[in-house]
């Protein structure tokens, strides 16, 4: 069976590599080819630069291959429908894609065939779990998003998409059970949020003035695919992608999102190999109206080594989320900290400490960077002279009185002071709310000026310092840490369990079995582990510095 899948792929593969060349795709020194392990397919050098080579580009694409909304707008079958759907705004530039997508995947001889059969028809993101996989999330961020997200698809489906796509696709019940549209439109949004790129296209090529604007671009031999809107089209912005790995060579780019075939399967790395670009005029390339990709550094490339490009700083909860794998020891890894609004609505005094988050526009939920902990008190950064650090105090104009002094550990505070002012004001107790407003009123000359978001910071730090919203910090990440053990243990058992899932593919690969490889439930528990036993992590170490602070304030205020 695994001999047969293997021509399978191969069979795919060499249609898919055919249909890239005949549609204008030029591979130079590279190729696309199975990764192996399970892990879909890749870029591949399949030469060293040579010496003196100075540009770089391995691989172009015509962007009259992209899947863009205006390519979907053009679509003879589908095209006219959905312009009357996005004017009546009854869907996005995103969801035309994915229904595109769809279409495509069910239209007999599709244009599309040989990119879409290369496609992976299941995904190890965290929305494809089983529910035994889902339960090794439990306790984390990842595992309520998740639920979430996949109630919010459902519903979505349910209430729009499901009657667009059996008008859009010609189908019925008896045709297509729900179940089975469901899966297709699932699909179709795991392949958007997979491989989307947002594409800064040349606005010309977005809107051309005049039919001779299309002759530099259009090729009859290449799909009959040139652009024929007139119509400006309303494209949201995808935001981080694009930041890492291109730059456009046109000052006047229209950011687009949509799917480039051959690109698409460069896989990511933190330490990538290639940039992508766009080549609006062929300076570059020798092709018009196209996107390439450029090693970053030509001389470190070997023959057969893979490409990559970087997604962007992207901590393993975002990898897992939206495509399905980890980074080990992630040096972009990132915990979520928050307040619960439930909670909040039941404390003492609530209806006044949440007008004055509103007014200060208090966050209840922070992001914190492992970054962060390299200024710490346990950080790498720890012995470093505190000349060294900014001498510009956040508290500098927050005192009237003076009575209360800079704290001074506050160079070593990690945490974001965005989010202490907004625990200060949570923990206030009622004699503090008290003494908070006798000193606005002396700033509030005029009944009819609302004290500003500065003002009242100023005034909580002043009345309350920072030992109440310290100890409500270290309450939340014990509460945190709870969670996170309590259905799958301390941070010691995943370590082990990973220890024995190393084991078990060292053996694996002595014994010459692959089976290992190709459970994806196995994968999938594996990137759970690593995801949660770095999320215990960075709780245990931003609850030491936050109990270190909290005992420092608790001396500094006595």
């Amino acid at each position: 069976m695994a001999a047969i899948a293997a021509a399978a792929d191969e069979a795919k593969l060499e249609s898919f590599l055919q249909w890239l060349q005949a549609n204008g795709a030029d591979l130079r020194g590279c190729t696309i080819r199975s990764c192996g392990g399970g892990k879909g397919f890749g870029v591949f050098s399949t030469a060293a630069p040579e010496p003196g080579s100075t540009d770089g580009v391995v691989v172009v694409v015509p962007l009259d291959l992209a899947i863009t909304p205006m390519r979907v707008l053009q679509d003879p079958l589908v095209g006219p429908r959905c312009r009357a759907l996005l004017e009546e705004g009854r869907v996005d530039d995103r969801l035309l894609v994915m229904l595109f997508l769809m279409a495509e995947r069910r239209r007999p001889g599709s244009l599309w065939k040989p990119y879409l059969d290369m496609l992976p028809s299941t995904f190890g993101s965290s929305l494809w779990f089983s529910e035994e996989e889902l339960a090794k999330l439990e306790g984390t961020t990842l595992y309520r998003a998740t639920v979430i997200q996949r109630k919010s698809l459902q519903s979505s489906f349910d209430e729009k998409v499901k009657g667009i796509v059996e008008e859009l696709l010609h189908v019925d019940e008896s045709a297509s059970s729900p179940e089975v549209l469901f899966e297709d439109f699932l699909w179709a949004n795991s392949i958007f949020w997979t491989r989307a790129l947002n594409i800064p296209l040349p606005h010309s090529y977005v809107f051309p003035g005049s039919c001779g604007d299309q002759q530099t671009r259009t090729n009859d031999d290449v799909c009959d695919s040139s652009l024929l809107t007139h119509q400006e089209t309303d494209i949201t912005a995808k935001d981080s992608i694009a930041d890492e790995n291109s730059k456009s060579s046109n000052t006047e780019s229209i950011w687009v999102e949509g799917l480039i075939p051959g690109i698409d399967f460069c896989n990511h790395n933190v330490k990538a190999l290639a940039t992508w670009e766009v080549d609006s005029v062929g300076n570059a390339t020798g092709v018009p109206a196209s996107m390439y990709l450029m090693l970053a550094d030509k001389s470190s490339v070997e023959a057969g080594a893979e490409i990559y490009i970087n997604y962007g700083n992207k901590g393993n909860e975002e990898l897992l989320y939206l495509y399905g794998f980890v980074v080990d020891n992630n040096p972009d890894d990132y915990l979520m900290v928050h307040y619960p609004v439930e909670a909040l609505r039941q404390i003492q005094s609530a209806d006044i400490k949440m007008r004055l988050l509103e007014i200060q526009k208090g966050e209840l939920r922070c992001l914190l960077p492992r970054s962060l902990l390299d200024n710490g008190f346990f950080g790498i950064r720890s012995g470093e002279d505190k000349d060294d650090k900014k001498s510009i105090s956040p508290f500098s104009s927050y005192s009237w009185s003076g009575q209360r002094k800079v704290p001074s550990y506050l160079h070593k505070i990690v945490f974001p002071q965005e989010f202490l002012s907004t625990l200060r004001t949570i923990a206030m107790q009622e004699h503090e709310i008290e003494k908070v407003a006798s000193l606005l009123e002396e700033v509030g000359s005029s009944e009819d000026r609302e004290p500003s978001d500065a003002e009242i910071q100023s005034a909580v730090w002043e009345v309350c310092g920072d030992q109440g919203a310290l100890g409500l910090l270290v309450d939340l990440l014990r509460v945190k840490m709870a969670e996170l053990e309590e259905g799958t243990g301390p941070e010691a058992s995943d370590s082990q369990l990973l220890e024995q899932f190393y084991s078990l593919d060292s053996e694996d690969c002595t014994s010459g079995s692959d089976e290992n490889n190709k459970d994806k439930s196995k994968i999938n528990i594996h990137s759970c582990i690593i995801y949660r036993r770095g999320q215990k992590q960075l709780t245990r170490l931003f609850l030491r510095e936050a109990e270190y602070l909290l005992e420092l304030s608790g001396k500094e205020q006595t």
